[in-house]
C-alpha cells in the first residue's frame, strides 16, 4: 500500500477533526514555457542616463537613446534587435569607453563644382544623409550642406565636421573609442553630374573596454541570447567562457552568444576556428552597410523569437539589416565553405531581404581535433538546454522534499519518461520508446543521499537538405 505523505498535517495530532491540505506538486503535467530573454553588451555615451554595468530592461528605441545616449553603440544595437523582433524581452548592460581607447576616423572628400542638378547621398553605416545639388554648387558648399544635415541626426554612430584646412573634405569620427568605430562604413551615391566623392574608410579605432566586467555584472541572471559587439579573439573567448560557465551542470542558466562579421570570409572562418563552441554563432554578411554589432543583435533577436528549440532558423529574415550589393554577396561555394568552418552564412532573398541560410555554431572539432558535427546546428544546444529544463523542473515539482527509498528511483524514472514522451509529441525528441531501457535512475554508490540518472536523448534534427532524382521516361 502506498504511503500517503502530508506536508502540513502531522501524523501525531489527536484532536478530532477533518483535516485536508492542498498538494500542488502533481498539478503541472505539461512542459514548461520556453520564453527567450536576450542580453546586449555594448558601449554607452556619457549623455546616457543609465550608468555602466547596470543591467537595464529596454522596451523601445527611444528608451535606449535616453538610457545610453543617442547614436551610442548600445542604442543602435537595441534598435537593430527591436526592429528584427518587436516582442523581445531585452536587457542591456553598458560599458564606458576605455580611457586609453582611440576613436576610429575616416573622411569623405567631395569634388566639384556640379555641372548638373541631382543629389549627394552619404551613408554613415546604413543611415543615409542626402542633400540636393544644384548646377554650379561647389564642393565646399556640398560638404557644408551634408555636415549641416548630419547635425540633425543625433542617432548616427559618428560625428561629421568640415575639415578646416580643406572645406571640401568631411572628417568622420566615431562616437566611441575602440574598435567598434572601425565597423562603420562610409559610402556614397551621387546623381549630380560633375560631382565626385572619395572615401577613406573608418580605421584606427583601438582599445575596447573589458567585456568581462559586463559579463560579471550579469553572471547571476539567465539570458538565453547574448549579443556582443567586439570581434577580437580575446573578447569572443571571454563571451564563450562566460556562456560555458553559466550554462554548465552546476549553474544551469544556459545561454547562447552571437557576434557577427561583415568583412572578408577568411576573417569569419578564422575567428570561428579560434572559438570552436556550440554556444557561439558567427553570422556573416559580407559588404552590408549595417555594422557587425547591429547584425549580431538582429540575428540573436530573431533567434529569441523562435520558442521551439528544435525548429531550424533557415530563411528567417533579419528585418532592418542592409542588403549588400550583388558583387559582395556570398557565392554558393563560399556558403558551403563557411558551413564547414563554423560560420553561419546570410544571404539576400526575395524583396532584397537579408535572411539566414543555416544557423550553425562555431563548433567543428572535439578536444582531440577530430571533426565533430554533434553541435553543428545552433538549435542543437538550444534543444538540449530545453530538455534539461523540462526534466529538471518536473523532478523539482514532484520531489521537493522526497525521501530516498527503494521506491524513489522508479518514481523518478517514470516522471522522466513522461517528460520525454511529451517532448516527443512536440517533435523535440524522438525514438523515446526505443531508448526507454537506457533511462536509468539509481542510487549513487558514493553518496547515500543522491540519485544518479542516465537519460538518452535523440533530438529531432532540422530538415536542411532534400535530394531527389527525376527519371526521364520517353
Amino acid at each position: 500500500m502506498e504511503n500517503i505523505e502530508f506536508d502540513g498535517i502531522p501524523t501525531s495530532i489527536r484532536k478530532p477533526g477533518k483535516y485536508i491540505e492542498f498538494n500542488t506538486r502533481l498539478a503541472v503535467r505539461t512542459l514548461p514555457a520556453n520564453l527567450q530573454r536576450m542580453l546586449i553588451v555594448a558601449q554607452r555615451l556619457t549623455a546616457g542616463t543609465v550608468a555602466a554595468l547596470v543591467p537595464t530592461r529596454v522596451f523601445s528605441d527611444a528608451q535606449a537613446a535616453v538610457y545610453f545616449g543617442s547614436g551610442s553603440n548600445a542604442h543602435r544595437m537595441v534598435r537593430a534587435a527591436i526592429t528584427a523582433n518587436p516582442y523581445l524581452d531585452l536587457t542591456v548592460v553598458a560599458l564606458d569607453d576605455n580611457s586609453a581607447g582611440v576613436a576610429a576616423a575616416g573622411t569623405e572628400t567631395i569634388g566639384g563644382p556640379a555641372t548638373g542638378p541631382g543629389s549627394y547621398k552619404l551613408f554613415i553605416g546604413h543611415d543615409k544623409i542626402e542633400v540636393g545639388v544644384a548646377r554650379g554648387d561647389t564642393a565646399a558648399a556640398i560638404a557644408a550642406a551634408l555636415v549641416a544635415a548630419a547635425a540633425k541626426r543625433t542617432d548616427l554612430p559618428a560625428t561629421l565636421a568640415v575639415n578646416g584646412g580643406n572645406p571640401a573634405q568631411i572628417n568622420v569620427t566615431a562616437k566611441h573609442k575602440g574598435t567598434i568605430g572601425n565597423q562603420v562604413r562610409i559610402t556614397h551615391e551621387i546623381s549630380a553630374s560633375g560631382v565626385t566623392g572619395t572615401t577613406v574608410a573608418m580605421a584606427g579605432g583601438a582599445t575596447d573596454p573589458d567585456i568581462t566586467l559586463a559579463l560579471a555584472a550579469v553572471f547571476g541572471e539567465q539570458y538565453h541570447f547574448v549579443a556582443g559587439p567586439y570581434l577580437d579573439q580575446t573578447a569572443v573567448t571571454a563571451l564563450r567562457d562566460h556562456l560555458d560557465s553559466v550554462s554548465g551542470p552546476l549553474e544551469q542558466r544556459p545561454g547562447r552568444g552571437v557576434v557577427a562579421q561583415t568583412g572578408a570570409l577568411a576573417a569569419a572562418t578564422t575567428l570561428a576556428g579560434q572559438i570552436n563552441s556550440g554556444r557561439v554563432s558567427i553570422p556573416h554578411l559580407r559588404g552590408t552597410r549595417s555594422q557587425a554589432c547591429e547584425l549580431a543583435a538582429a540575428y540573436a533577436a530573431v533567434g529569441a523569437f523562435e520558442e521551439d528549440p528544435a525548429k531550424p532558423w533557415n530563411t528567417l529574415v533579419l528585418k532592418g539589416i542592409h542588403a549588400p550589393s550583388i558583387a559582395d554577396r556570398l557565392s554558393r561555394t563560399e556558403q558551403e565553405s563557411e558551413l564547414y568552418n563554423g560560420v553561419a552564412p546570410l544571404e539576400v532573398g526575395p524583396g532584397e531581404k537579408v535572411q539566414i541560410v543555416r544557423a550553425i555554431s562555431t563548433y567543428t572539432q572535439d578536444g582531440q581535433g577530430v571533426d565533430d558535427i554533434s553541435l553543428l546546428d545552433f538549435t542543437t544546444i538550444g534543444t538540449l538546454d530545453y530538455v534539461r529544463k523540462a526534466i529538471r523542473e518536473r523532478v523539482s515539482l514532484r520531489f521537493p522534499r522526497a525521501k530516498l527509498s527503494s521506491k524513489t528511483s522508479p518514481r523518478v524514472r517514470t516522471e522522466i519518461l513522461d517528460v520525454l514522451y511529451k517532448l516527443e509529441e512536440l517533435e523535440i525528441v524522438e525514438n523515446v520508446a526505443a531508448n526507454a531501457d537506457g533511462v536509468v535512475v539509481q542510487k549513487s554508490p558514493q553518496d547515500p543521499n543522491r540519485l544518479d540518472a542516465k537519460i538518452p536523448v535523440d533530438i529531432v534534427n532540422g530538415l536542411h537538405v532534400f535530394a531527389g532524382r527525376i527519371d526521364l521516361l520517353l
